[in-house]
């Protein structure tokens, strides 16, 4: 049975990341410097640590999104619950906003009448949005397929993309479609992900700002 640790309020995050680390250090793990804050944060957020071996990136990913947020991009996400858990003040600091429009009833009436998923429809929306956007995707890999389609189909081209959505049916598939193309990401390989996922990896871009 493990010892109750006694912890400080203030000091329990910080603790939870040494714990993290000494973790790593005793699996062997060493992380790419640039992309260990991000990597990291997803640990805390899941206490999973396959996701040291299956997070990967795009050259210089991290940097990127960074100057992204730096230069008043957007972000969008496919769940209410992914946007509430992004730090939106950090990043209206620097001019912008976090977007989901999967409860839109515009949405929700237009994927009914098409025939299409509310995922479709909103990536279609936010591909609309006149600035740089970041989407985070967390939960629907309709929503990722849907961002190949408009590249593909349209030459769309999105500023990046945070490609982790989680389950069974076409989520692999889904983020191996974003590891092809030539848009900056950060992609968990495999089955594992969700809203919280997205959400940790915005705001680990964003605490380092």
């Amino acid at each position: 049975m493990n010892p109750i640790e006694f912890v400080l309020p203030g000091e329990i995050e910080k603790r939870s990341f040494e714990i993290i680390s000494e973790e790593l250090e005793k699996r062997q793990i060493v992380l790419p410097k640039e992309q260990e804050p991000v990597t990291k944060r997803v640990i805390h957020t899941s206490a999973d640590f396959d996701y040291a071996e299956t997070m990967t990136y795009s050259e210089h990913a991290v940097e990127i999104a960074k100057e992204l947020i730096r230069n008043g991009a957007d972000i969008v996400t496919d769940t209410n619950m992914a946007l509430a858990g992004i730090n939106k003040k950090v990043l209206a600091r620097y001019g912008g906003t976090a977007h989901c429009f999967m409860a839109d009833e515009e949405v929700a009436k237009e994927a009914k009448e098409r025939k299409v998923t509310r995922a479709t429809v909103s990536m279609e929306k936010a591909a609309a949005i006149a600035k740089p956007v970041i989407f985070a995707i967390g939960n629907a890999p309709t929503a990722l397929i849907s961002l190949y389609e408009l590249m593909e189909q349209t030459g769309f081209r999105p500023a990046f993309i945070i490609g982790v959505p989680v389950g069974f049916v076409n989520v692999v598939a889904a983020k191996e479609l974003i590891l092809k193309t030539d848009v900056p990401h950060i992609v968990n390989r495999g089955r594992k992900g969700g809203s919280n996922v997205a959400a940790a990896i915005c705001n680990a871009i964003l605490y380092q700002l």
